[in-house]
């Protein structure tokens, strides 16, 4: 089974422009289904209908998702705000920035394996195959 054990961590994930996505996806298939809505007798005649309602449901779970999304890119903007305003009144400056970030790195890697060692399997990846 060692053929299916990953070799390194897996990359951070992207980052881009979220809720511009999930709009743009969105009002695609609003179209679609505005699009399909006056050909809803010729998929009647073909027992084909669910494609009209496939497009409308995409849309609406897509408003769901611009909520959702928008949502996200607000908290994310407010702890990166909070981290800043926190590293300002600190009066952390230049490399002194630099060290507290290697060290806050350090923790959240100590604290990891201290979690991946409680039991919960998190460290099986980095122990390696086992005999």
């Amino acid at each position: 089974m060692e053929k299916w054990t990953p070799k390194h961590e897996a990359p951070e994930p992207l980052e881009g422009p979220v809720v511009a996505t999930i709009v743009g996806g969105t009002v695609l298939w609003f179209v679609l289904f505005l699009v399909q809505l006056p050909f809803y007798g010729w998929f009647d005649d073909r027992g084909t209908t669910w494609w009209v309602w496939t497009c409308l449901a995409g849309g609406g779970l897509g408003l769901f998702g611009i909520w959702y999304v928008r949502g996200r890119d607000a908290a994310i903007k407010r702890d990166a705000a909070r981290k800043a305003a926190e590293a300002q009144s600190a009066g952390v400056h230049g490399s002194e920035a630099g060290s507290t970030e290697a060290r806050s790195a350090e923790a959240r890697a100590a604290e990891s394996r201290a979690a991946g060692s409680a039991g919960d399997g998190a460290s099986d990846a980095e122990a390696g195959p086992r005999s």
